[in-house]
C-alpha cells in the first residue's frame, strides 16, 4: 500500500513510509526523521500497519490491581514525585500480611494479575519479597504476579549477598511470572546521572532484562520522555531495547512514561503536548517492530489521549487498576483516582474500532467482545 500518494511530504521521508509498508526495519537514522517530521498523521498510519501487522484489530487489557509495598527508597531521582525517607511524613511500609490482605479483598473480582512496584527499600531484601510472593501465592494461586522493576532487584539481591540471577530464581521459585519495565527513565548515561544520579545503571538495567529473559522471566520495558531527552536520546534508547529484544525476545510490551512535574524538582518545566505523546507512540511502534506491544499506561496520560493514541499503534491499554495505584496521581498525571470498569475500556476501544481483548500477563486472550 502507499501511504504518501496524497500527500505532499519530503523523499527522504517517503523512502521511510515505503520501508514501513514493505515490512521492511527502519533505521535510527529513520527514526530521527519520523521525530522531526510536522506529517503526524502519516506516522499515525504507519504505525497502525505495524500494530495491525502484530495484533490485528485487537486491543488489550487486563483486570488487575497495583500493590506499592513502599515509597521509601534509597535512591534521590529528581524526576520523582512518589519518594520519601523512612519515617518521613507521608511515607509508608506495607507489612506482608497487610499486602495479603489487599490481594484478600480482591477475591472473586476476576482479576488475573498483581502488579507490584515501589520504592527501593532500605531493608528488604530479596528473601522479604520471596516471602511476599509465597503469601501471595498462598492466598491467589491463580493470580499472575508481575513485580518488581530492576532498579528493586538490583539492590534486593545486593542485600541478599547473591547475584542477579540467583535471587531471580529465588524469586521465580516463590511465584514471579513477569517483570515489569520501570527504571529505565532515558538510557544516555550522561542524561541519566544528572536526573537520577545514583540509581542503577543503564548497563545494569539492560543486563537484568537480559538476565530474566534468558530465566524464563518475560519483561516489559519503559522510556521516560518528556523533561531533558531530545530526539537523538529517545533513538539511542529505543535502539538498545530493540538491540536486546533482538537477542532474547523476553520484552513483552513497551511503555512510553510521559514526565509529569508536580512535587518534584522539576516543577517549573512544561510537559509535552498531546501531539508529542502521538508522535512518540506512533515512533515507538513503527521503530520497535520486534516487540510485539505498544501500551498507554492511561493513568498517566488520561483516558482521552489514552483512546486516542489507539491511532498510533497503541495495542494495549493496561487494565482496570481499581485506583490501587498513587505514583503518577502525586506527580500530577491526569488521573488522580485511577481506575477503569471492563465496560469503559471495551467502550474505549470500540470507540476506536478495534477489537476489545482481555489479557492475562502473558498476553493470552482470556476473552473478546
Amino acid at each position: 500500500m502507499s501511504f504518501t500518494s496524497c500527500l505532499s511530504i519530503p523523499p527522504a521521508l517517503a523512502e521511510v513510509a515505503g520501508k514501513v509498508g514493505a515490512g521492511e526495519r527502519i533505521t535510527a537514522e529513520d527514526a530521527l526523521q519520523l521525530y522531526n517530521s510536522n506529517f503526524l498523521s502519516l506516522s499515525g498510519l504507519l504505525a497502525v500497519e505495524v500494530k495491525k501487522r502484530l495484533n490485528g484489530d485487537y486491543v488489550y487489557f487486563n483486570n488487575n490491581f497495583h500493590i506499592e509495598p513502599t515509597n521509601v527508597c534509597i535512591n534521590h531521582c529528581k524526576f520523582c514525585s512518589f519518594r520519601r525517607n523512612k519515617g518521613q511524613k507521608g511515607s509508608w511500609e506495607c507489612t506482608i500480611e497487610e499486602m495479603v490482605e489487599i490481594v484478600r479483598s480482591y477475591s472473586g473480582k476476576s482479576c488475573s494479575e498483581v502488579h507490584i512496584v515501589g520504592g527501593v527499600h532500605p531493608d528488604r531484601d530479596v528473601w522479604f519479597y520471596a516471602d511476599l510472593l509465597k503469601a501471595i501465592r498462598e492466598e491467589a494461586p491463580l493470580l499472575q504476579i508481575k513485580a518488581f522493576t530492576a532498579v528493586e532487584v538490583d539492590q534486593m539481591c545486593k542485600m541478599a549477598g547473591m547475584s542477579v540471577e540467583e535471587g531471580l530464581q529465588v524469586l521465580k521459585d516463590a511465584g514471579l511470572v513477569a517483570m515489569p519495565g520501570g527504571g529505565a527513565e532515558i538510557f544516555d548515561e550522561t542524561l541519566r546521572a544528572g536526573i537520577c544520579p545514583d540509581k542503577t545503571t543503564s548497563t545494569e538495567w539492560l543486563s537484568i532484562h537480559e538476565t530474566a529473559h534468558r530465566m524464563g522471566i518475560p519483561t516489559n520495558a519503559t522510556m521516560l520522555y518528556g523533561l531533558k531527552e531530545n530526539y537523538l536520546h529517545r533513538v539511542d534508547h529505543l535502539s538498545r531495547l530493540r538491540d536486546l529484544q533482538d537477542k532474547t525476545g523476553g520484552f513483552n510490551a513497551f511503555i512510553p512514561l510521559k514526565f509529569r512535574k508536580a512535587n518534584n524538582l522539576y516543577a517549573s518545566r512544561q510537559e509535552t503536548s498531546v501531539v508529542e505523546d502521538l508522535k512518540n507512540f506512533a515512533v515507538s511502534r513503527i521503530f520497535l517492530d520486534n516487540i510485539p506491544h505498544l501500551k498507554a499506561y492511561w493513568p498517566m496520560i488520561g483516558k482521552q489521549a489514552a483512546q486516542l493514541s489507539l491511532h498510533f499503534g497503541v495495542d494495549d491499554l493496561d487494565g482496570t487498576i481499581d485506583d490501587s495505584t498513587r505514583i503518577y496521581a502525586m506527580a500530577g498525571a491526569e488521573e488522580q483516582n485511577p481506575s477503569a470498569s471492563t465496560a469503559e475500556l471495551t467502550e474505549m476501544i470500540r470507540r476506536a474500532g478495534y477489537i476489545p481483548a482481555e489479557r492475562d500477563t502473558l498476553y493470552k486472550i482470556l476473552r473478546t467482545w
